[in-house]
């Protein structure tokens, strides 16, 4: 246990510590801080080192097999009505618990944060429903994907819907896919491709990620059309003034406890839930309870320090970063957003569990480095885009519908497993570290530009959401016609495909 945990916190230190670099350059060249600030930064980078290194290893321990056995339990009664019903509680049980959705909630200037939280939590427990049903009945992933994303396009762009909730309801689609619902999601979907009496393919196990993240997209905008139009001006409070280190310390201190009870409120739902599947459904040796009891354990503290240190650290430095560039260069943004945008993904905790998920799955055929890669290239240029929206006020809708039209003409061509990992993927990458830092530096920078915090801020998780399924579908095609040999039609099984490390 003690060597995992080194080698967890070994990793997510290589992880964070390149966005840390980047702030402290900026913080002595281009946007000057407070010696207070800097150290509060510093004092956030290490809460999230150590909470991210507890996070994943508690989250191996736990949450991804008793997603596992769940998955497994459930398929094991051969009773559709009872599955789909247990796909439907568990989906929204495990998002209202999710912190990136709270995280955002807060944020979002036009709907009350319960309300939000509520339609969220729907949209991701109609669609697993959804999403275990293509696998029952033998649904393609990328056609049940052209026909819900057509749904969407043409919602969001009918007069009906207020623009200032398109973004807001791309994100949320983001969001949703974060530290606590990744890994019970791809866990559980491992469980629910058994369901099938013959051999399913490779893409059975992933998609259901991408297909809970569709959901929040359609609810958050039918509630739009309930809603009506608001219009929101950039308007953000100063960051904090510390007088002195011990003033910086006494602000994580007293906000420790108060994000204790948020990852309690979190985890609590779904330990009950665990232990009532236990119960009723499979039995776990007492080695196997012990360890499973353990990993909570290190999930819950690993959240509530990483939520102390992104929310205190993170959020503000992010705000005044976006704030001070944009009144001084505010062309910088682009580059600097694609750069801060390549590094950060990586510091993403459910980042993390879908690289080792998807190299466990593919038998190490897609390697989690060139997953990572791939993630990054996208992110780096979803945040570049983003900053340029603001500047410029381009309606998201312009950046969203070409590009998801891209990546669903896409998967016609390329591996049906790199359809629904890139998919996943989306979902995953716009996790913690998007919605506590490149959201408020984009919030920041359209308070510095004077735009519509509703409508121009918001987006930037929906770009980071989407690019990736450009990139990781490129890297699909680069897997299928490089190598020792080309593919004549494309396969939906990794015996078909080269293995991706080949490939660079």
């Amino acid at each position: 246990m003690k060597k995992n945990l080194y080698a967890k916190i070994k990793e997510s230190l290589a992880s964070v510590l390149p966005v840390t670099l980047i702030v402290l350059i900026l913080s002595v060249s281009l946007v000057p801080m407070t010696g207070e600030m800097v150290f509060m930064f510093l004092v956030g980078t290490a809460l999230l080192i150590v909470g991210i290194g507890l996070f994943t290893l508690g989250a191996d321990a736990s949450m991804i097999l008793m997603g596992e056995k769940i998955g497994a339990g459930v398929t094991k009664t051969r009773n559709l009505l009872l599955i789909i019903a247990c796909c439907l509680i568990i989906g929204i049980f495990i998002t209202v618990a999710e912190p990136d959705l709270r995280v955002l909630a807060e944020q979002v200037p036009i709907v009350e944060n319960a309300l939000l939280i509520i339609s969220v939590a729907v949209g991701v427990g109609l669609f697993l429903m959804i999403a275990f049903l293509r696998i029952f009945l033998r649904v393609k992933l990328s056609r049940l994907l052209m026909i819900l994303y057509a749904a969407i396009f043409a919602l969001a762009l009918s007069p009906l819907i207020p623009s200032e909730f398109i973004p807001i309801a791309f994100d949320s689609g983001g969001v949703t896919t974060g530290p606590i619902t990744v890994p019970f999601i791809l866990s559980l979907g491992v469980g629910l491709a058994k369901i099938r009496g013959d051999k399913s393919t490779d893409d059975d196990t992933f998609g259901l990620v991408a297909l809970c993240s569709v959901g929040p997209i359609l609810t958050v905008l039918i509630l739009g059309i309930i809603s009506g139009s608001h219009n929101v001006s950039a308007s953000l409070s100063e960051a904090s003034v510390y007088s002195d280190v011990r003033a910086v310390f006494g602000e994580f201190i007293g906000a420790f406890p108060r994000y204790i009870a948020e990852v309690a409120l979190a985890l609590l739902p779904i330990a009950a839930l665990c232990a009532a599947f236990r119960l009723l459904m499979f039995k776990l040796g007492k080695q196997e309870t012990l360890e499973v009891l353990i990993g909570f354990a290190f999930t819950f503290l690993g959240l509530a320090l990483f939520l102390t240190g992104v929310n205190i650290g993170f959020m503000p430095v992010g705000i005044h970063l976006g704030r001070a560039l944009a009144e001084s260069d505010k062309w910088l943004l682009v580059p600097l957003g694609a750069i801060i945008g390549y590094f950060i993904v990586s510091a993403e905790p459910a980042v993390h569990v879908l690289k080792e998920q998807v190299q466990d799955v593919t038998q190490g055929k897609i390697s989690g480095k060139s997953l990572g890669f791939a993630l990054s290239i996208g992110v780096a240029a979803s945040v570049g885009i983003a900053m340029l929206r603001i500047l410029t006020g381009i309606d998201l809708i312009w950046f969203i519908v070409p590009g998801y039209l891209f990546s669903l003409i896409m998967t016609f061509f390329v591996p049906g497993v790199f359809t629904a990992i890139a998919f996943d993927s989306g979902g995953v990458a716009s996790g913690p570290m998007t919605a506590t830092f490149l959201l408020p530096f984009a919030m920041g920078a359209c308070a510095g530009v004077g735009g519509n915090m509703a409508r121009d801020a918001f987006g930037v998780v929906a770009m980071v959401a989407m690019t990736p399924l450009i990139t990781i579908q490129l890297l699909g095609l680069a897997a299928r016609f490089s190598g020792k040999r080309q593919i004549a039609a494309a396969p939906n099984t990794l015996d078909e495909i080269i293995d991706v490390s080949e490939v660079f």
